[in-house]
């Protein structure tokens, strides 16, 4: 077996990864999975989260009422524990100030890599339809009068269409800053998806980029590999890390992230599906 043979060999077991993958889609729709359970711990409601349903809201969500079902899009394992790596190199136990929220899914998330997060009430444009996804053994929600000056961390993820909240967080000086968005231009109304294109603006003056980093999904990520699916558009996800210039931080070994969050594991294989077809059709092989 030739190491091509090798990559794609998970690939032999697609039927019943397929199987699986759509239960749980469906347990998820009809609201029996696990993450609607707001009586069970953290752990128990992300088990076998399915990577659909951090691309595609619940079908019965009203968009004018509700954000995203659980998020707006897939973390991943290693983008959370570099970030929480920077945030430890300015604190013996850093705090990080969660800018939008959510219902805390992505916060806690992050908090679990060791440090302390703190969700801003009321700091959604509209709630999730699950309104409450966090794990409160290292996550909290507080107002944003209780953050202190010179805070650790601000994490701004997703901020809404056409809201810049830069000024804002600068008020509170905090040493490092860091932002998951998309510049993409909703082609039917010519507005940005998520912020404003002079986010960055007001920061050059005190603070410096230290890394930014993108994460790619392809169109049709799900639907092409699985035609049932709904066809999605490429998304290209950009996070930045800012530290104030008294501040040095040092870019985290992330080479062995530790076992990745169960919605990766879809994503792999859709992946390597992806790449398997694309192989295929340069081959010269007819395949739909």
């Amino acid at each position: 077996m030739n190491m091509i043979d090798n990559k794609f060999e998970p690939l032999k077991k697609m039927a019943a990864f397929t199987d699986d993958m759509f239960n749980r889609i469906i347990a998820f729709q009809e609201k029996e999975h696990a993450a609607w359970n707001t009586t069970l711990d953290f752990d128990k409601r992300i088990e076998g989260l399915p990577l659909h349903n951090l691309i595609f809201s619940n079908p019965d969500r009203d968009p004018k009422k509700f954000a995203a079902t659980v998020a707006a899009f897939y973390p991943l394992r290693v983008e959370n524990q570099k970030l929480a790596a920077y945030a430890k190199q300015v604190a013996q136990h850093p705090v990080i100030i969660d800018w939008y929220p959510g219902n805390g899914f992505i916060g806690s998330l992050l908090a679990r890599e060791g440090v302390d997060v703190k969700g801003i009430n009321n700091n959604n444009l509209h709630p999730n339809q699950i309104p409450s996804l966090f794990d409160a053994h290292c996550y909290e929600f507080c107002d944003d009068t209780t953050i202190e000056e010179n805070c650790d961390m601000v994490l701004a993820s997703w901020m809404p269409s056409n809201r810049n909240p830069t000024a804002d967080i600068l008020h509170f000086t905090p040493k490092i800053i860091s932002y998951i968005y998309t510049d993409h231009i909703n082609d039917a109304t010519g507005e940005r998806q998520t912020g404003t294109h002079d986010m960055f603006t007001l920061l050059e003056e005190n603070y410096t980029l230290t890394e930014q980093w993108i994460t790619q999904r392809p169109t049709n990520l799900l639907h092409e590999v699985w035609p049932d699916m709904t066809p999605s558009i490429e998304e290209t996800r950009i996070t930045r890390v800012y530290a104030r210039h008294d501040i040095t931080l040092d870019k985290p070994d992330t080479s062995t992230p530790d076992a990745p969050y169960d919605w990766e594991k879809e994503l792999r294989m859709a992946l390597l599906a992806l790449e398997a077809k694309q192989l295929l059709r340069s081959q010269g092989v007819s395949i739909t």
